[in-house]
């Protein structure tokens, strides 16, 4: 089967629909590589679509990305990496898992359970259901993702590279230079006081490095900020948290102490 005939394709084409923008499909990021081969050069790693206007990667799992295949895993050869196909697949799903989000891009990965599939993985291309199914995948979850994801890009405009957090807790952390930013996010909420009470203390208990090139960040929307600035500035100063805003409208606005 070619790759045009592939439920790949039929997947992104999909998403092309929901998101009504074509993606770059098999593209490659000069920052997503694989491991070095004998030569020592590193080559790119694909992901399945992107989309530059919605910030979005999307990678569709086949079944052999979970489960052994022989016939895909080729048990008795090594990759580059010193390990069997299946073994490589796994570890750079998970390179992709976590460099995707950490660069500022929202990464959905979809597979054949989420859509009407056989029991082999095989879908069965029912188009309408599959849509609705894709629709449903690709929205944000929940406004905390929107804040999230927004902050995200703003900090790679002005800068800063997000990182895999050291706190598997903490929201988004980034590098510039010698600086470190660490940030707890909250979307819309109807106990803003009490969220962000809780988004302060998370902050503390993140507090293990004295170093003065360490500082915290509080990521609210507009209906949340007088909620997070009940914290006297003085206090903030003393802490190094720093307050930002998201609006409505996706922008973002320092509200320093």
């Amino acid at each position: 089967m070619s790759r045009d005939d592939s439920d790949e394709t039929y997947v992104v084409d999909l998403c092309n629909q929901v998101l009504e923008e074509a993606a770059l499909t098999q593209h490659k990021f000069d920052w997503l590589l694989g491991d070095p081969g004998t030569s020592g050069r590193q080559a790119k790693l694909p992901v399945d679509a992107f989309w530059p206007g919605h910030h979005l990667v999307v990678e569709y799992r086949e079944i052999q990305h979970d489960q052994p295949v022989p016939h895909f895993d080729k048990p008795d050869k090594l990759t580059v990496s010193g390990v069997h196909r299946g073994e490589q697949r796994a570890m750079y799903d998970a390179r992709r898992d976590s460099q995707i989000p950490a660069r500022g891009l929202r990464l959905v990965v979809i597979r054949p359970a989420d859509l009407d599939a056989d029991s082999r993985g095989r879908l069965r291309r029912n188009r309408d259901s599959d849509l609705e199914a894709v629709r449903k995948l690709l929205a944000r979850t929940s406004d905390e993702d929107r804040v999230t994801d927004v902050f995200r890009r703003w900090l790679v405009s002005e800068g800063w590279t997000p990182v895999t957090p050291s706190d598997r807790w903490t929201d988004i952390e980034a590098m510039r230079g010698e600086e470190r930013l660490i940030c707890e996010a909250k979307g819309r909420t109807s106990e803003k006081g009490v969220d962000a009470d809780i988004a302060y203390g998370q902050l503390l208990r993140r507090m293990t490095d004295e170093t003065t090139t360490s500082r915290f960040a509080l990521v609210v929307p507009t209906s949340s900020l007088k909620a997070a600035e009940r914290v006297p500035p003085h206090i903030r100063r003393v802490l190094r948290i720093d307050v930002y805003e998201v609006t409505d409208e996706d922008q973002v606005l320092p509200r320093p102490a």
